[in-house]
């Protein structure tokens, strides 16, 4: 055999797996006039040897330097481009593929680019693990970020988790680490070995993985090509036409995996929760599900907010096809679809993003910047190109493959200040000497721009429980550019009102009219989350002030105030029907309790006031525009009593009354602003709800005696902790 053609070093670096760019050493290279030589690297192979055609004998390779390498000499013209590489092993194994070596790059330059630059918006379709026909191959093509990496891997069930078989090679400056193995198909396990700069040995999950093992498993899987047929081109063609600020919009919270569970106490699949969701949320009228965390996650008890997958939805529930047709099957039937998306923080499981090829790559290597206090997690490096793009890449993601409706941003008031939850001398102020975290607005206002710009209709909702100015302000007005933001300040004051014994609340009054001091600053939703009903902060019900029969008057008082209330509406599942117990991750709802008439009487009003919310457009359309708020009564705190007007483009007036006393109040006057009827539209007391059924009788005249400043007073008998709506003559009719 003639000397081989690559120094010592070379074949050297090879062998111990640490050359940086393998492609140029193995495979088919020039050997000379009309020659080319093919090198194979086979460690613990005995042999090797080629086939250059179907049915073609074996063409030996001599092994050559260091053990592993196998090379031999060939005319140019009897060596295809990409021939079978046949090994045996000491035990008589034999192992058949075609080599990766001869393959050019999966991506290319301008690739390379965007992704430096933070601009690659379909970032899943070139890095992680992605199915295609290349050269005329079919196979898997893997890419991975690890620019700091001395070497990186694919290791999986492929190659028996050997990470000295498939070495990647690092593609330029960039970072990028990439091989294309052939014969792959969709489900094959794997992961990406590194060796770090200082010789430490990791094994991570894919960041761009799009589905995943089931934990406590924490390989990534190939994901199958998409075959789900979408059969919702007439909710998104709707969606697109609608402005979310200007239509109702009632949400209803869902964490998949305790909304309901089979006999044996397991998760539904998608499938089955499909079914269960529409058969329960859609007759009570609201017009959006959202999701608690559904990517990829290795702790249930994070409820999905600590992620190691941020292109893959969960496989507790299913394949990401099965999430599709989770989203399509409600679409089809009238429920738009928000899920929770996490980029404030990620956990430090080995297998994650933390500390990825040895070194803070997706988190700040400072403490005071990388690490939360509050979870025990790592922060995110928005100020580097590549992982803000990661991020915006990830969100769309969500909205182009699955459909969903919207995104609700969790925590993005840790992202926002730099001191968040930290001492004075824990952080590290920004460029100006301030505790904004300009980095992160940049990639907020990035990705809400993105958003917006490619996705008609779509709303990204921020959870934000500050009084950061302009959270819902367009990018060019210089806001954040957020759709909606949770209302975190009406749900403390409003939720701590009605746990207060009637008799105090006089002294408490402002706690229910303060929200309408800075209601029209923002584009708000109204939320009584997950957040409020665990860790031993007990259910709603359970919050409410009294003995039973108050707790749920309170409780029905507390939900029509809330309908009535300038906002778009959220609730968490089980308030519904007044879950008496907090929610428990690990389990179902309590659906026996939903049976007994006390509760069917909470789950008909929530029915109603969605109904009413839907019907009378003055409850939603103008919630960001004050000269269609009025209030009637916002100081009668001895008697705890609210009123006020809520009008609608065409002139429709609604009034709403709240009674938070345990009193009935006979002749309670207020002003109007129209003659004639005004029907009693809804009745929190009513006794199909469960109320003593304390009322108008339906309906009151209002007299010509100004009052409250309006020309017209109507005189109401106010049901005890119980709220009335009612409608003039002439406004639209209601449920």
């Amino acid at each position: 055999m003639q000397p081989s053609l690559v120094d010592a070093a070379t074949l050297e670096q090879l062998a111990s797996v640490r050359h940086r760019d393998p492609h140029t050493v193995l495979g088919r290279h020039p050997a000379g006039p009309g020659e080319v030589v093919y090198r194979a690297w086979r460690p613990e192979a005995v042999s090797v040897a080629l086939r250059c055609a179907p049915g073609a004998e074996l063409v030996p390779l001599a092994a050559s330097g260091p053990s592993g390498i196998f090379e031999a000499r060939f005319d140019e013209s009897a060596l295809p481009l990409h021939p079978v590489v046949v090994s045996t092993y000491a035990d008589g194994e034999t192992f058949t593929a075609v080599d990766p070596w001869g393959f050019a790059p999966t991506l290319g330059p301008l690739d390379l680019h965007l992704f430096a630059e933070g601009r690659h918006r379909a970032l899943a379709s070139v890095l992680g693990a992605n199915l295609r026909t290349h050269d005329g191959v079919s196979g898997v093509a893997f890419a991975v970020w690890a620019p700091n990496a001395a070497r990186v891997s694919v290791v999986g069930d492929f190659n028996s988790w050997d990470g000295r078989q498939h070495p990647m090679r690092c593609l330029g400056e960039s970072g990028v680490w990439e091989l294309f193995i052939a014969g792959l198909d969709s489900g094959v396990s794997y992961q990406f070995e590194l060796i770090t700069a200082e010789g430490g040995w990791l094994r991570k999950a894919d960041p761009l993985a799009k589905t995943a093992a089931l934990r406590p498993l924490t390989h990534s899987k190939v994901a199958a090509p998409s075959r789900h047929v979408w059969g919702d081109a007439a909710w998104l063609s709707a969606r697109a036409a609608r402005d979310p600020r200007r239509s109702p919009m009632s949400v209803y919270e869902l964490h998949p995996g305790s909304f309901a569970r089979d006999a044996s106490g397991r998760w539904l699949d998608w499938e089955r929760l499909a079914a269960r969701v529409v058969a329960h949320v859609k007759p009570l009228g609201f017009t959006h599900v959202e999701l608690m965390g559904v990517s990829e996650h290795p702790f249930d008890g994070s409820w999905g907010y600590q992620v190691t997958g941020y292109f893959a939805p969960t496989s507790r529930f299913g394949s990401p096809d099965d999430f599709r047709a989770f989203v399509d099957h409600l679409h089809q039937n009238g429920l738009g679809v928000i899920v929770d998306w996490v980029p404030a923080h990620f956990p430090k499981d080995p297998h994650g993003l933390g500390r990825f090829d040895g070194t803070a790559l997706y988190e700040h290597a400072d403490p005071r910047q990388g690490e939360h206090p509050d979870w025990g997690t790592w922060v995110f490096n928005y100020g580097r190109n590549e992982v803000a793009g990661f991020l915006i890449a990830s969100a769309r993601y969500w909205v182009a493959e699955f459909h969903v409706d919207g995104l609700r941003v969790d925590a993005v008031a840790s992202m926002l200040y730099l001191d968040y939850s930290r001492a004075e001398n824990e952080w590290v102020p920004n460029r100006f000497g301030g505790r904004e975290n300009l980095d992160a607005i940049a990639m907020l206002q990035q990705l809400n721009t993105v958003l917006h710009g490619d996705f008609e209709g779509i709303m990204v909702i921020a959870e934000e429980s500050t009084a950061w100015p302009g959270v819902t302000r367009p990018v060019y007005a210089g806001g954040l550019g957020f759709t909606l933001k949770w209302n975190m300040g009406w749900m403390h004051d409003t939720l701590g009102y009605f746990a207060r014994d009637p008799v105090h609340r006089r002294w408490h009054h402002h706690e229910l009219t303060f929200g309408l001091v800075y209601q029209w600053s923002e584009q708000y939703v109204l939320a009584l989350s997950h957040d409020e009903v665990v860790h031993l902060k007990r259910s709603l019900v359970g919050k409410m002030a009294g003995d039973d029969w108050q707790r749920r008057a309170n409780l029905r008082a507390l939900y029509s105030w809330m309908w009535c209330h300038p906002g778009k509406k959220l609730l968490f599942m089980g308030g519904e029907f007044g879950q008496t117990h907090e929610w428990d991750h690990q389990r179902g709802l309590d659906w026996a309790e939903r049976e007994a008439p006390e509760h069917r009487g909470i789950e008909a009003l929530v029915g109603d006031l969605n109904a009413l919310y839907q019907s009378h457009p003055a409850l939603s359309l103008r919630d960001d525009d004050p000269s269609h708020f009025r209030w009637v009564e916002a100081h009668d705190a001895d008697h705890a009593v609210y009123a006020f007007l809520r009008e609608g483009p065409s002139g429709e007036q609604l009034l709403c009354v709240l009674n938070a006393t345990p009193n009935v109040r006979h002749g309670y006057a207020l002003g109007v602003p129209a003659p004639g009827v005004w029907h009693e539209r809804l009745n929190s007391d009513a006794a199909a709800y469960g109320g003593s059924n304390v009322g108008n009788h339906g309906r009151v005249f209002a007299s010509p005696t100004p009052s409250h400043g309006l020309p017209h007073r109507v005189t109401l008998t106010l049901p005890p902790l119980g709220v009335l709506v009612l409608t003039s003559q002439g406004a639209s009719r209601g449920p």
